[in-house]
Parts: structure tokens; C-alpha cells; sequence
């Protein structure tokens, strides 16, 4: 059966989606998930959401998908342990570090992989499986045929988004809000820098194209087409941050898709909580145009009507859809929104009313004009409907007894429910009726209150002999027994660990630091050659996602999981930043799966780099290889959607460069040949002048990106001079360059 799969931001959003017939909800902790901004759980507040779920056979999955430093290791594995005791049914990871310990050291707390890993090939599917995942949650940009290949082949459970909001960029990919804010989207802490007003500059020409939401998505809707994904394991909701009333109405419209019982009703009432307008998303093909509504960031409504005219000191409203006292509602006047929570509705004669369907007035202060549309972004009357329910019982599970009621005996019920038994005897024994025994009618409809509990009294077996039993003594057996199975059914949860086998031992030689570079013009590649670069990445970079693995001969960087199944055994390599690691545990196991060197995160500030180099050797006698990017424009997203082409430019990028620009800065767009697109950090990072401090790294990279030949040369001379010893003045420019995270943690 395809799971149904909900988001919980606290306890009330919780009930709200077991409520509404979810099958599993996945929900975060204070630490170590990616929506730090969420209220989220803690372990006294997770025990009761467990126990609350369980009992009701709806999952439990614990987001643990950021990144995890160094100092950070022995907190999160502590966290875990107590997340099995607890009896978390899973948890979702993105660093290397959490996966393995999950996979390894527990025999029923599953290890799934999180969407941050940017999973979205058979390839990557199929490492993960090797390596002990029990679920893959694959990247949104995936669609659902090849979604279906891959679950076809790999045979390893599969999960993908089907509602809410959308990263523009490949999750886990982004660097935007780090490197800008840092708040990193991989600690949880993303700003969306996506949602922001920017300005696209054809920078060839120096001309805007306007300001716009450029990279603001709409938000997933999949409901249409649900039965299209339903040989997928596992359908998530996204909405973490989302309020219990929106979780409710979401969940309880794809609980009767899946059903089979959803209509227009179902389908229309999802507008009526948050949506920024809607997309099928990636998953259903939908074209990377479509994917953004470039228009407004946050709640879009939907239309109810427009201005028609002033009238009598009021405007009046000509209504498609009806509009209650309460409603919240924005009014588009020549594109600025003037938003209203209505208090007062008015009749055309001035008459305070509580409700129109075909026109209405309101007074309000703001200027408006004919023809203005009318959005409602919340309606009072269906949220008071959704909170009232939000902590019902979606089902009610059977409960059957057995009653054996004699004079001068104890009462004996034998119960069964949840899967469990018991016997329950009472402590005293029954007296024989005076004039009316307990009929097995009294004795149902005494037992059968059972509205504060889950069940429901099903079959009713009634052995008795001119018994009389007090009402009371039944209420006090029902207590007992539904507290008993209850019982049973929580303590029936498997927490088994396993020992985890001695990990090898993976070291390296200490070497003299060395420069290598990436580049992405030949221009730049001959200037890295000319200047005795030995290793330069340019046609042999596997990039993370949107790949097709042809044969390749020689050394490669790889960016994705996918690229290190498919050519470990065929050629030597090394990772790139994109795969996140931040700690020795996450080297460690790239090593084993033959990493030659490990480049490590953007993310990291001197003091965890240092960490990281002295764990790895303490745990493995010897030195990490590792590798840093010390200079260049940070890739800030990579992204399926083309905002050129959402533009009008499509194609022009052949022959002209653009960027887009905020209040703060300009960021360069590099158009791939595939249509996907980087936008690089206006700013450049600049850490020539640490190298020589670095110690255990051994391999600095130069990252050149829109640099002139002229220009690459110019750096790499810098950068050489600077790295065996002989420049002492800075290289450093305060108005172009930056150092990144390399002095500064990011949140």
C-alpha cells in the first residue's frame, strides 16, 4: 500500500495529520534538522509523539538532515540512541556520518536518505541500497518514469514529494543563503534567498529586463494525477513550518485521492490553506517555465471577485465565490496588495451583512480601482471547520470480548485489540440479580464508551447466569483493559542494536600542498597548463545531478553519489564540495568506497577544518587526503529551472552573459548546455593568503568560472606565490573578495 507520508512542526500538527489519515509523519528535533525555525520536538515531546502515533499504526520518521561538524559527532550519536529507545520508526539523513551510524548500529530504527543528498539516478539508488538504506527519498527533480525505473530495478523502497514547496535549486545544492547570510539551508537554517525580489541584468548589453520574484517557486500540487504515482512507496507532504490547519486540509484532500474518493470539493479546498499558486512539478513533467511564479513570494489566495466601482463611500465587490464576515482578502491594485481582514461587509445600502455570493461592499481607506481583483488568502468559516477536527480519530480500531459473568465468581473479560490480549479478572466477585441480571445489551452499551480511546466495540461473546454487574465495575474493567492493550502495543516496538564490525583503518602519506583548478573554458584550461597545474578538472567533472555516465578514461571529479557507483571500479577520483562533508567519519567513508581525495564542504570555518584533520588521525593513525577550494566564485545553487528562458532569452545566453542583482549584490548566471543553470556568488572567494596556515590539506583548488585567460593566469601566479612563500603582501581585495565561512561559523 503507497504510504501517505505527513509533516509535523509540533504536536498539534501532528494530531492534526493522523487526524486526517496519513499513514507516517516525519518531524524534526531542536538540533540536527532542516527546519531549524520550526518549533519542533524534544525527547519528553517526541515520546509523546510516538506513543501517540503508534498506537494509532501511523510511523514515525525523525529528520536528522544537516550537516555535522566535528564537535558535533558524538551529540548526534548520542541523539540517536535515545531516538531508538524512544522506538522512531526511521530516520532521514543527509551526512554521511548520520547514515552510517543508523545503517550500521541499529537493527530496526531505519536509515532513509534524505532529499538534501540530491539522490536522483539508479545509480546513486543503488549505491545507497549497498550500503544498508532502507528507503531513498528521491530529488524532486526527478520524474515520475524514471522514478519508476529506478524502483523497478533497484528494488529499495522510494519516496518523492507530491505537495508544497519547492527549492528552486537540487536540495542540499544550495549555498545561497549560507554564503550570503550565514544561515545555511544544510544546517537547517535557510533564509530563502530564493523568495527575494531581484533584478535580471542582460550584462552585454547593460540592460534590465525588470525586477521580478525571479526564483520563487509555486508550490507542488500532484493531486490530479496521484494514481500515476502510486507505485512509489512513499508520498510526502512538505510543510514543516506550516500551521495544524494547513496540515489537516492537505492531508485529509490526498488521503481521499489516494482512497479513491477525491472530487472538485477535495481538490478545491487545498487552495483554501497556503499555496503560492500551483505546479505538478518536475515529477510530472511540467515545463522548467512553469515552475516559478515570479509575480509574488508568500500566500497567493484565490480569486473571489473584483472591484467594479465606487459607490456611496464604499467599493463594491462583484462576487464568483462566496465571502464571509472574517475572511481575510488582498486586493491587487496596479500590482501593490492592499490586504483586509473583513470586519465589517456591507449591502448596498450600508446594512452590515455576514456573508455574499454575488456582490458586497467594504469601506477601506486605500485606493482602489474598477477592475482590481479580489484574492481571499484565508477563509474563517473553513478554518473553523478544520481546527474543530484537528485532533479526531481518523479510524477506530476494533476491540472484541469476551465476558464471563456468574454469581459469586469474578468478572472475567478476555480482550482482544491492536493486536494485543488481555485477560482482565475483577477483584471482586459478582452477586446473583435480585430481580434484573446484566443483559448482554446493558452490558454493551455500558462498554462501548469507548469515544475517548481509539477503539470501537466490535464482536461481543456474553456468558452469564442471573448475574448482576454495577456500571461501575464495567467503567473500571474498560479503563483497565483499554489501558493494558494499550500497553502492549507500545511495548510490542523492537529497539535492537547491532555491534557495530571494526572499521578499517585508511591513512595517507602526508604531502607538500599543491594547487589544483576547475575550470569551464578552454581559455582557462590552457592557462592552468601553461602555468604547470598538473591536475585541472574541466572535461572530466561528473557533476552532481543531471548526468548520463558514459565511459570515461582517466582521473575524474565527482560531484554526486550516482558518479561514485558507476565509475569506482573503472577509474580513480576525487569528490567535490557538492557532496557536503564536514566531518572524518563522512572522509572515512569515502575513502572506503575509493575516493583518492576528498574535497570538502564551503561550509566550513579554520577551527572545523582543523577538527576534522585531528579526529581523522586520531582515529586512523594517518592523515586525511583532502582537498579545499581556496579561490573562486561559489557555485550558490544549481538548478533545473532557466530564469533566461523564463525571461524571454532562451538561447541569447550563447552570446551574452547576464546576472541577477538585490540590494546587496550582483550574481553571475552560468547557462548550462542541458539548460540547467549555476548562479555563482558575485563575490570571490579569496583564501590565498591563508594557505600557508592551512595544515592538513593538501590540495588547494582555484575555481575559475567567467575569469579571462589573462585573469586565470593573473591568479594562479598569485596563488603559487603565495603558497610556497614568496609574496607577503595581501591578495586579498576587501570591495570584491570574500573568505566565505573560513573566520565565521554559519548558523
Amino acid at each position: 500500500m503507497t504510504e501517505l507520508l505527513a509533516p509535523a512542526g509540533n504536536m498539534e500538527a501532528l494530531k492534526a495529520a493522523v487526524a486526517n489519515g496519513c499513514d507516517a509523519v516525519y518531524l524534526g528535533m531542536q538540533r540536527f534538522g532542516a527546519r531549524a525555525y520550526s518549533s519542533n520536538f524534544d525527547l519528553d515531546s517526541l515520546k509523546e509523539a510516538v506513543e501517540y502515533s503508534h498506537l494509532r499504526d501511523v510511523k514515525i520518521f525523525v529528520t536528522v538532515n544537516t550537516i555535522v561538524f566535528e564537535d558535533e559527532i558524538e551529540d548526534m550519536k548520542d541523539m540517536l540512541r535515545q531516538l531508538n529507545e524512544i522506538g522512531v520508526d526511521g530516520i532521514i539523513a543527509q551526512d554521511l556520518a548520520v547514515f552510517n551510524y543508523v545503517a550500521r548500529h541499529f537493527t530496526d530504527m531505519e536509515a532513509h536518505c534524505s532529499t538534501q543528498m540530491g539522490i536522483d539516478d539508479l545509480e546513486g539508488t543503488l549505491l545507497f541500497k549497498e550500503l544498508g538504506a532502507d528507503r531513498v527519498v528521491l530529488a524532486r527533480e526527478v520524474d515520475i518514469d524514471k522514478a519508476r525505473e529506478i524502483r523497478r530495478t533497484a528494488r529499495i523502497p522510494l519516496e518523492v514529494f507530491v505537495h508544497g514547496a519547492l527549492c528552486v535549486s537540487y536540495s542540499g545544492n544550495c549555498l545561497m543563503s549560507g554564503l550570503i547570510g550565514y544561515r545555511s539551508g544544510n544546517r537547517g537554517r535557510c533564509v530563502g534567498s530564493c523568495r527575494k525580489l531581484y533584478e535580471l541584468i542582460d550584462t552585454t548589453t547593460g540592460t534590465s529586463l525588470g525586477k521580478s520574484y525571479i526564483l520563487s517557486t509555486k508550490d507542488l500540487n500532484t493531486i490530479d494525477r496521484i494514481d500515476d504515482l502510486k507505485e512509489i512507496d512513499s508520498l510526502k507532504i512538505e510543510g514543516r513550518m506550516k500551521e495544524p490547519s494547513y496540515v489537516a486540509n492537505v492531508v485529509s484532500a490526498y488521503r481521499a485521492a489516494l482512497d479513491g474518493k477525491a472530487g472538485d470539493e477535495e481538490k478545491e479546498n487545498l487552495k483554501k490553506t497556503f499555496n503560492r499558486t500551483y505546479t505538478k512539478g518536475y515529477i510530472l513533467d511540467e515545463d522548467p517555465r512553469d515552475i516559478t511564479n515570479i509575480k509574488r513570494p508568500n500566500n497567493y489566495g484565490y480569486e473571489i471577485g473584483k472591484i467594479s466601482r465606487s459607490y456611496k463611500g464604499m467599493y463594491e465587490i462583484f462576487l464568483s465565490s462566496l465571502l464571509n464576515q472574517n475572511d481575510i482578502i488582498r486586493i491587487d491594485h496596479d500590482g501593490e496588495d492592499v490586504n483586509l481582514s473583513v470586519v465589517k461587509l456591507y449591502d448596498r445600502d450600508g446594512n452590515l451583512i455576514n456573508k455574499a455570493d454575488k456582490v458586497c461592499y467594504i469601506k477601506i481607506k486605500e485606493k482602489l480601482s474598477a477592475g482590481d481583483i479580489v484574492y481571499k488568502t484565508k477563509d474563517y468559516q473553513f478554518y473553523k471547520e478544520l481546527e474543530s477536527e484537528l485532533d479526531g480519530e481518523f479510524r477506530r480500531f476494533p476491540l472484541d470480548i469476551k465476558v464471563y459473568a456468574y454469581p459469586g465468581a469474578k468478572l472475567v473479560i478476555d480482550a482482544d485489540g491492536l493486536g494485543a490480549h488481555y485477560l482482565y479478572e475483577s477483584d471482586d466477585v459478582l452477586e446473583e440479580a435480585i430481580s434484573d441480571p446484566t443483559t448482554r445489551e446493558q452490558l454493551m452499551n455500558q462498554f462501548s464508551r469507548l469515544n475517548d480511546t481509539i477503539f470501537r466495540l466490535n464482536d461481543v461473546e456474553y456468558e452469564a447466569y442471573n448475574a448482576f454487574i454495577p456500571a461501575k465495575l464495567v467503567n473500571s474493567a474498560r479503563r483497565e483493559i483499554v489501558e493494558k492493550l494499550y500497553e502492549q502495543k507500545l511495548d510490542s516496538r523492537k529497539r535492537r542494536t547491532r555491534e557495530e564490525d571494526p572499521e578499517e583503518k585508511i591513512a595517507f602519506a602526508p604531502q607538500e600542498p599543491y594547487l589544483t583548478a576547475a575550470v569551464t573554458t578552454r581559455e582557462q584550461y590552457d592557462a592552468c597548463i601553461s602555468s604547470g597545474i598538473k591536475e585541472v578538472y574541466f572535461d572530466n567533472i561528473v557533476r552532481r545531478n543531471q548526468n548520463e555516465y558514459r565511459d570515461r578514461e582517466g582521473q575524474l571529479l565527482i560531484g554526486g553519489y550516482g558518479g561514485i557507483y558507476r565509475y569506482r571500479e573503472t577509474n580513480p577520483f576525487v569528490t567535490d564540495y557538492s557532496l557536503n562533508v564536514v566531518n572524518a567519519e563522512s572522509c572515512h567513508e569515502l575513502y572506503r568506497l575509493g575516493a583518492k581525495r576528498v574535497t570538502l564542504s564551503y561550509e566550513m570555518n579554520k577551527n572545523q577544518i582543523r577538527e576534522l584533520v585531528d579526529a581523522y588521525r586520531d582515529a586512523n593513525a594517518g592523515y586525511p587526503a583532502l582537498e579545499m577550494i581556496v579561490y573562486g566564485r561559489a557555485p550558490l545553487m544549481f538548478t533545473k529551472y532557466c530564469p533566461l528562458k523564463k525571461m524571454g532569452q532562451c538561447g541569447l545566453c550563447r552570446s551574452r552573459s547576464y546576472e541577477i542583482k538585490d540590494e546587496y549584490g550582483s550574481f553571475p548566471i552560468i547557462s548550462h548546455e542541458d539548460c540547467t543553470t549555476t548562479i555563482l556568488n558575485g563575490k570571490v572567494l579569496n583564501l590565498l593568503d591563508e594557505m600557508p596556515t592551512i595544515s592538513g590539506v593538501e590540495a588547494f583548488r582555484l575555481n575559475f568560472t567567467i575569469e579571462s585567460k589573462a585573469e586565470a593566469a593573473k591568479v594562479i601566479k598569485a596563488a603559487k606565490a603565495k603558497l610556497y612563500g614568496t609574496a607577503e603582501e595581501s591578495v586579498f581585495n576587501q570591495s570584491t573578495d570574500t573568505r566565505g565561512h573560513y573566520n565565521k561559523e554559519i548558523i
